[in-house]
């Protein structure tokens, strides 16, 4: 029986469970995620066995070679380019070993990566992917793995391409599976119809889905793809979003029972193979076995679908940073004079135009402090400074643009904070920030000269007026600064610590993350103003994917419950009374709030305002 045999025969007597996360495991292992995990296969190889037997042990049916970007490509920017057949057959021999061991039918998949990063895709062609592509699938299939699996690919010209390759250098079964952000597209902007369609043209087994969402987002990718292709789909989320810790390590929150509750319902939707991507660990893949053990052969069905007081040693308002400048504007004169302070937050659209009726309704109903925020996607997006600017000439009102560190130098900051200054802003909400997750290994990617702290320093120098380099300034900067904390924070010491420090560095008041519940945020205590962000839910879809796939997210079981009773119909009134109550025991513990509008529906805001008129 040949290999192509042999797995679609699996495919047509059981859900096949595939293992998680490799990378994952050799980063907590100790290996940094911006080194050629590859080449630990030469290295290290027990470490590499290590999790392939823990994989095994957990109930896998599949485990994936330690080849993902084992490319010539990716190694050369290691110092690994004349190694690939080396490291690929490396990678098989330590699979198929922990494949023997195991006692049973154990499949080994060639794990291949696009041959490029999305930011190198521009700069290499068409025909050195091809021969990239090649020579790595060419390496795994001389090397003995039963299947390829091609993974992470963010644009569905390259995936049909790397089909078209892999089938023309081997005639093993191939499993093509695209990623999705959180639109429900490619990083292409190809739909789950439009992927379908097009390879269910090519010579593959297997299509769908793997990386860079969670298991609730990648739901309804799953149920599309099942939708609109006879092919069997395969479903590997991430465990959640990631969140950073320190400088260059990321960490993933959710946990085996969410996870596998969901895998189950990716089989239950028609997923032929589920199993784990970035984040996912041998504990989530042993929950998910054993949670879908007992469903049939897979095929297409329907889804059933009073204020803790301040600390004695904290300065007055803008009493920091060497005497720099308090700030000026509404805001600065609100928080001085104790007055609660009362805003929105408008997150700059897709495209561009700036929101503007949104706008002259709230100031209809007395707003008139916006804060503005770009969205975490990596779709075409308005930068939120120009948002601001925008907003504050042409609405009346006054802007707190909210501004990140990442993927801008410092000196790009600088410009962009004195050019903000010169056109009237005067708040700002300094934040570390997160690139879109693009694919495996988030940490690969991204600038970061400077963290929050960093840009609060920054800011607070150029009150004083000081350059990033000590140097005076013609003229000083009059900047409100705010900084973001999180009540919710799995390390409560260490987020205090921050935020002091942020505070000693120059920041004026703080803002929370999106509040659901209120124990986390009495328990702290802050030496400066304090805004609380409340965002009403919309659905126990919304709810579920906080609590469990947003890091640091705190939504109590008793919210949860309240969404999931009230029902499709009624979650959207339920999720603004909620709301309302927490807005209202929050109001006599913060000096503020800042409240957030699902899909910019200003409507919504009318119950939230009237607790706080």
């Amino acid at each position: 029986m040949t290999g192509w045999e042999r797995f679609t025969d699996a495919l047509g007597q059981r859900l096949i469970v595939c293992d998680g996360a490799m990378g994952t495991m050799l980063h907590a292992a100790g290996c940094a995620l911006d080194r050629a995990l590859p080449e630990v296969n030469l290295s290290d190889p027990k470490l590499v066995a290590a999790i392939h037997e823990s994989y095994v042990s957990a109930g896998a049916d599949i485990i994936q070679t330690n080849t993902f970007g084992a490319n010539r490509l990716w190694l050369a920017g290691h110092g690994y380019p004349d190694q690939v057949e080396e490291i690929n057959r490396a990678a098989v021999g330590i699979a198929r070993e922990m494949s023997g061991r195991s006692g049973r039918a154990v499949f080994v998949a060639g794990s291949v990566s696009p041959a490029v990063t999305a930011r190198q895709r521009r700069q290499v062609g068409a025909a050195e992917r091809q021969d990239v592509l090649a020579e790595q699938v060419g390496a795994l299939a001389a090397a003995g793995v039963d299947l390829i699996i091609l993974e992470t690919f963010g644009y569905l010209d390259e995936l049909a391409e790397a089909v078209t390759v892999a089938s023309g250098v081997c005639d093993l079964p191939i499993v093509a599976q695209a990623t999705f952000a959180d639109d429900g597209r490619t990083l292409g902007g190809e739909t789950p119809h439009e992927v379908a369609t097009v390879l269910g043209e090519l010579p593959i087994v297997m299509l769908g889905t793997n990386c860079t969402i969670g298991p609730q987002r990648m739901l309804a990718v799953v149920e599309s793809l099942v939708r609109y292709s006879t092919l069997p789909v395969s479903a590997q989320p991430n465990a959640g979003q990631p969140r950073k810790v320190g400088h260059r390590r990321f960490e993933f929150s959710i946990d085996a029972t969410y996870f596998a509750r969901y895998l189950r319902r990716f089989a239950e939707a028609g997923a032929a193979m589920v199993g784990g991507c970035c984040g996912t660990t041998p504990t989530h893949i042993e929950a998910a076995a054993a949670n879908v053990s007992d469903l049939p052969v897979p095929g297409p069905r329907a889804s059933s679908r009073p204020r803790p007081p301040r600390t004695a040693q904290a300065a007055p308002l803008g009493a920091r940073a060497g005497g720099a400048s308090t700030g000026t504007g509404i805001l600065a004169a609100r928080l001085a004079a104790r007055h609660f302070v009362v805003a929105a937050e408008i997150p700059a659209p897709d495209g561009g135009a700036v929101p503007a009726e949104t706008v002259t309704v709230l100031r209809g109903q007395g707003l008139d402090l916006f804060t503005v925020t770009s969205p975490e996607n990596p779709r075409a997006h308005r930068d939120s400074l120009g948002m601001a600017v925008q907003l504050q000439a042409q609405g009346g009102v006054e802007t707190i643009v909210t501004m990140t560190t990442w993927d801008k130098t410092i000196m790009t900051l600088q410009a962009d904070l004195l050019g903000a200054h010169a056109l009237g802003i005067r708040s700002v909400i300094c934040e570390t920030g997160s690139p879109p997750v693009l694919g495996d290994y988030p940490a690969v990617d991204g600038i970061w000269e400077v963290d929050s702290l960093g840009l609060v320093a920054l800011l607070a120098g150029l009150n004083a007026g000081r350059d990033l380099d000590g140097l005076p300034l013609t003229t000083k900067t009059s900047f409100c600064i705010g900084s973001r904390v999180n009540p919710g924070a799995p390390d409560a010491g260490a987020e205090l610590e921050r935020v002091r420090a942020e505070v000693a560095a120059g920041a004026h008041f703080l803002v929370t993350r999106p509040l659901y519940e209120l124990d986390s945020l009495r328990r702290m205590t802050f030496p400066v103003p304090v805004l609380a962000c409340v965002t009403p839910l919309r659905s126990f879809e919304e709810a579920d994917y906080l609590a469990h796939e947003v890091p640091d997210v705190s939504v109590p079981a008793a919210t949860l419950r309240a969404m999931e009773s009230a029902g499709p119909a009624a979650a959207r009134a339920a999720g603004l009374r909620l709301a309302a109550d927490l807005l209202a025991e929050a109001r006599p513990l913060v000096d503020g709030v800042v409240l957030t509008m699902p899909e910019g529906d200003a409507a919504t805001l009318g119950p939230l305002l009237a607790v706080v008129a």
